[in-house]
């Protein structure tokens, strides 16, 4: 089969990974049928999982939301996967087109789909980079001229940090972003959970070492850990249906089969 236009040539279309999963699971086009086939094995499963999956998208886009109404426009998207509809900087630009949001992830399929999405917007740009690498990060996203570190910045980590092991002290990544921050900036996670559904979460685990990336679930102490440095906006860490949802939503049933927090904290 000839190689789709959106995928670079240095892409093992045999080797799943987690961006292009997500993106099939949230309906997009950009994956190989190796992501659907090891997708498919993890929704069988976990049939809840496209649940969780867009449940994870609309807390961030609440959370967009609410960090304009706070005054905070620049937006550092670590590990921000194949954009598809309702983007960071989509969502920031209806509230306020003044918004800046820098695209941060190591996948290249990532990387180009987004180059390619973004040619002609103002006030949104992508680096290719891992997010562990701060350093870099952060040195190739004031490159792109669009973050001023010297004002409020919101570093968002949704669903990211689930893919980092201990072995590479994901607290020590986020205290590392936190130091180079001023005050009044934010910090946007969410994370998987062991919490409730533990032996559901385990046997993920085991899927997910599949693919070029496997994924560790934690607990809500380990999670709430991660926020230290921050002051917690109301209501904490909650399960990721319950971060500030909608007024005219209908109320979560059962919101531990989400399986996932989310929180957002403010540098003071």
């Amino acid at each position: 089969m000839a190689r789709p236009g959106w995928s670079p040539g240095t892409v093992d279309p045999d080797r799943p990974s987690v961006a292009r999963m997500y993106d099939y699971y949230l309906g997009g086009s950009h994956n190989f049928e190796a992501d659907r086939a090891l997708a498919r094995v993890a929704v069988n499963h976990w049939p809840d999982l496209p649940m969780v999956m867009r449940a994870n998208r609309a807390f961030m886009r609440r959370a967009v939301r609410y960090l304009i109404s706070e005054g905070v426009t620049q937006f550092l998207d670590l590990g921000s996967g194949i954009p598809t509809v309702g983007n960071v900087h989509e969502v920031a630009a209806a509230t306020d087109p003044a918004s800046r949001v820098v695209y941060v992830d190591i996948d290249p399929v990532a990387v180009a789909h987004s180059r390619a999405l973004l040619e002609n917007t103002p006030g949104a740009a992508v680096v290719q980079a891992d997010a562990r690498d701060t350093a870099k990060v952060l040195l190739e996203a004031r490159g792109t001229g669009l973050l001023d570190l010297s004002r409020p910045v919101a570093v968002m980590m949704v669903a990211l940090l689930h893919f980092i092991p201990d072995s590479d002290d994901p607290a020590g990544i986020v205290a590392a972003y936190r130091d180079a921050l001023v005050p009044g900036s934010r910090l946007v996670l969410s994370h998987a959970t062991l919490d409730g559904n533990t032996e559901l979460m385990r046997d993920h685990e085991q899927i997910y070492r599949r693919s070029a990336t496997p994924i560790y679930g934690r607990t809500r102490a380990q999670v709430t850990a991660l926020f230290d440095g921050f002051e917690l906006a109301q209501p904490g860490v909650v399960y990721l249906p319950l971060w500030r949802p909608e007024p005219d939503g209908a109320p979560a049933a059962d919101p531990e089969r989400y399986a996932g927090y989310a929180a957002v904290g403010r540098l003071p």
